[in-house]
């Protein structure tokens, strides 16, 4: 028998069958005979190669493509399990069942261990047809996972590049409407000065019009400009003190909180490793929407953090107006707003611009709120590595 390999074809019995691609490798021409009488009663309508040696092996994968490999567990110069490695270094997924006269338990464990997809011993070749359809079964839903994961990937990549040209789109479109859209302003704001008064009633209308619209449009491209800018920025990464960005962000918001009557509390916060400017606009953001949307009372803001598992887990609470549940995520959404601009200014970018900082951090954020009882916004950062290494509480 030649080391490539003899073809053996099974002849049509009634009633179509399905076709099988066997590799044997087996050195005993009876047990041969025997396997392929096993698949071909009633079960499939092979078409196989025979070898005793690695040469006939990778020979006959090249030139057979096998469906299924069944190999005996040890050949004069050979093992059957080599057939594994031979698999392995040429990157195919094909079924190895181990067909064998005798092969023990811890044995057969430790094939299967190493990669074997079954065994089925001599005398029991009765049962080697179902283990080579639920082997193939296995396979076919292995391919079909493996495709799915390569079609996620796929998107996650073509959604990652999307998100990139979104984010530069808008920084650059918000940079270069900032001169234009300042010389509209600039023009706008000086008819009203210089023609107020001097046209008929419709015109100073018009030109109020004008004037509040190319205002508000500024604010809105830095706005724009503002969150385009924390996707780009790579921004400076250190151990941040949170207590001393809170009396940074208290000395910023100084005029919003005394004119409020807002009382902010924090005490014993953690340093966290992240970029101490974006902490400074998380705060802030968190901060001043806790005294925007106050209720009747004065504000009362408290934040607090606390360590569980390989997060800092923060809150940051108030007394104010609250959150309806069904709006719980839609406030993260940029330019996404729950009042009109005549009872709160602003263009609903805020809370967008903490999602992104959070999850830059590998955190998240959410809201816990009912309408009219306050609300408490919540996030994780990841411990800084020092906290974990020091055990720090």
């Amino acid at each position: 028998m030649s080391s490539t390999g003899t073809k053996l074809a099974a002849a049509n019995t009634v009633g179509p069958k399905p076709r099988l691609r066997a590799l044997l490798v087996e050195d005993n021409a009876l047990d041969a005979e025997l396997v392929l009488r096993a698949l071909r009663k009633d079960s499939f309508e092979v078409s196989a190669v025979i070898v005793q040696d690695e040469d006939g092996f990778t020979e006959a994968l090249r030139t057979h493509s096998p469906e299924v490999v069944l190999a005996d567990y040890n050949l004069p110069n050979w093992k059957g399990m080599e057939a594994l490695n031979v698999l392995r270094r040429q990157n195919l997924d094909v079924p190895m069942i181990l067909v064998s006269g005798a092969l023990g338990d811890v044995t057969a464990v430790e094939c299967i261990r190493q990669g074997a997809t079954d065994y089925v011993l001599k005398d029991g070749l009765a049962r080697l047809p179902e283990v080579i359809r639920r082997a193939l079964q296995e396979k076919y839903e292995r391919s079909l996972r493996h495709q799915a994961e390569r079609d996620l990937a796929k998107k996650v990549d073509e959604l990652a590049r999307s998100n990139a040209d979104l984010e530069q789109f808008a920084y650059v479109a918000s940079h270069d409407l900032q001169e234009p859209l300042r010389m509209v302003a600039a023009y706008t704001q000086l008819l009203s000065e210089r023609y107020r008064g001097k046209l008929d009633e419709n015109a100073d209308k018009f030109i109020g019009y004008a004037s509040e619209g190319a205002l508000r449009m500024q604010v809105l491209i830095q706005d724009l400009l503002a969150f385009s800018r924390v996707g780009r920025a790579n921004g400076t990464y250190s151990t941040v003190d949170c207590n001393a960005v809170l009396e940074e962000v208290r000395k910023t918001l100084g005029a919003t909180i005394q004119e409020g009557g807002a009382v902010i509390t924090y005490a014993n916060l953690p340093g966290v490793w992240a970029d101490r400017t974006q902490m400074a606009q998380l705060f802030q953001n968190l901060i001043g929407n806790a005294i925007k949307f106050r209720g009747e009372q004065a504000p009362v803001i408290s934040i607090q953090a606390e360590k569980k598992e390989r997060h800092w887990h923060f809150s940051v609470a108030d007394n104010g107006i609250g959150i309806a549940p069904e709006f719980a995520e839609n406030i993260f959404v940029v330019f996404q707003r729950l009042h009109a601009r005549t009872e709160y200014p602003g263009n609903g970018i805020g809370l967008a611009i903490c999602k992104k900082i959070i999850e830059r951090n590998g955190g998240k954020i959410w809201v816990e709120s009912q309408a009219g009882t306050g609300s408490t916004f919540k996030f994780t950062i990841p411990l800084d590595s020092s906290d974990e290494k020091d055990g720090k509480p």
